[in-house]
């Protein structure tokens, strides 16, 4: 048998449906970001990097780099193994308390990555829940939903920040029936943001638990960078929060906070944390100076907001189909797989700016887009340089510009009857 063939055909189907993923090679550029390096066949060349879930930059700030060099300096490199092995490094020790003060719960876990703390945890919190019953929005991340598969719980889908449906799936279930309703702050491939309050009242009223990651809140909202849940003072009327260290905190790891017994349980029965290795102390280090940073300054936020929200409008303004996002997010609609590819290789190659394109199944097919995250350091001139180069690629593409826009240039090119003076001019 030839088992080459199967993976060869497999990638072969990637290349036939216009989803096969290339990554570019970068190398960013501490002081300098959004400015990167990209490697390309030998050659190298600086660019604009307009992609990055490094928000807020904070992967470059020098309090951040310090604390990191600083543990490495005197920890080494690693962690050493799983924390049944090599037991907790202390600056992890110290990151769960920063994290469970963040969002006002006694306890927090951290994991490697945030969708390891997803599909552990809401695996396992479904698993010791008796008869569980999980209740999902149809939006929520891959993590999520693999989370749920793995529980082997029953699961109802809820249509999209649809309370009503949500409702009518609660209250169809047994009143003494277990219950968890897993969802998103910020949804990232529309920047849509749920009804949180909303979702608590129902969860109150049917006695459901509530589970809400926060990956892309974290650290952008609140007074504190807590997520929406702060911005909202609802972090309290959640049961779990999850979250990640990888986007505004500019470093690596998930984790979840709530209390001592939900987080103690998770701890101990979660196989992707009890043979995972540990978080280096290292990144440990980092991450908690990235989030008592954030904590006390509300500049970085201020500035995200500012520049996202011109983003939007310089765009919109030129005729470019921006997606509505009520949050930092701001999606440029394509509609076409191929053509989305097409966007952001021209987009590198003639003006120097990386954004990925994404396509299905990361969003459904048709409303594929270019997903564009302006940080505090992507200035005014930049943004105008955006708007540029993404009206030169429309232009070159044929990609379809804004309904009215479109409208518009159809009526500049319709025929209109000439009308001759008498004169002949």
């Amino acid at each position: 048998m030839n088992y080459q063939r199967f993976f060869e055909e497999a990638i072969d189907q990637l290349h036939a449906e216009k989803r096969y993923r290339v990554f570019a090679n970068l190398e960013r550029i501490v002081g300098r970001f959004p400015r990167a390096i990209w490697r390309d066949g030998g050659e190298q060349r600086e660019i604009t990097v307009w992609c990055s879930n490094d928000y807020l930059g904070m992967g470059q700030h020098p309090d951040v780099i310090a604390a990191m060099q600083n543990a490495a300096g005197h920890m080494g490199s690693g962690a050493g193994g799983t924390r049944n092995i090599s037991g907790n490094n202390h600056p992890l020790v110290e990151l769960e308390a920063e994290l469970a003060d963040l969002h006002g719960k006694e306890a927090a876990l951290v994991f490697t990555s945030g969708f390891i703390s997803n599909e552990a945890a809401i695996s396992t919190i479904a698993r010791l829940l008796p008869n569980c019953l999980i209740l999902s929005d149809e939006l929520n991340h891959a993590s999520m939903i693999e989370g749920v598969r793995r529980s082997g719980a029953e699961k109802k889908i809820f249509r999209h920040n649809d309370l009503a449906h949500l409702e009518s799936l609660l209250a169809a279930a047994a009143p003494e029936r277990a219950k968890l309703i897993v969802f998103e702050s910020v949804y990232s491939m529309d920047g849509d943001v749920s009804p949180i309050a909303a979702i608590a009242d129902l969860a109150e009223k049917y006695n459901a638990m509530t589970y809400i990651d926060e990956v892309h809140a974290v650290g952008m909202y609140g007074p504190r960078g807590g997520g929406i849940t702060d911005r909202e003072s609802q972090a309290h009327r959640m049961d779990i929060v999850e979250g990640t260290l990888a986007k505004a905190f500019g470093t690596l790891g998930g984790y979840i906070a709530g209390t001592r017994a939900v987080i103690d349980a998770v701890r101990s029965y979660a196989p992707g944390f009890i043979f995972t290795t540990a978080l280096p102390p290292a990144i440990a280090a980092a991450a908690t100076a990235s989030i008592r940073h954030l904590k006390n300054s509300q500049s970085e936020r201020d500035a995200q907001q500012r520049q996202a929200r011109r983003a939007k409008e310089v765009l919109s303004a030129a005729g470019l189909p921006v997606m509505p996002s009520e949050t930092h997010i701001v999606p440029v609609l394509v509609g076409d797989p191929e053509l989305c590819k097409k966007a952001s290789d021209h987009l590198l190659d003639r003006h120097g700016i990386y954004i990925q394109p994404i396509n299905y199944p990361t969003v459904p097919r048709g409303t594929e887009r270019l997903r564009i995250t302006p940080t505090p350091f992507h200035t005014d001139e930049l943004i105008d340089g955006l708007k540029d180069a993404l009206l030169e690629t429309w232009q070159a593409l044929g990609i379809p510009f804004a309904p009215a826009v479109e409208e518009e240039r159809a009526s500049s090119e319709r025929v209109v009857p000439l009308v001759v003076s008498k004169s002949g001019g």
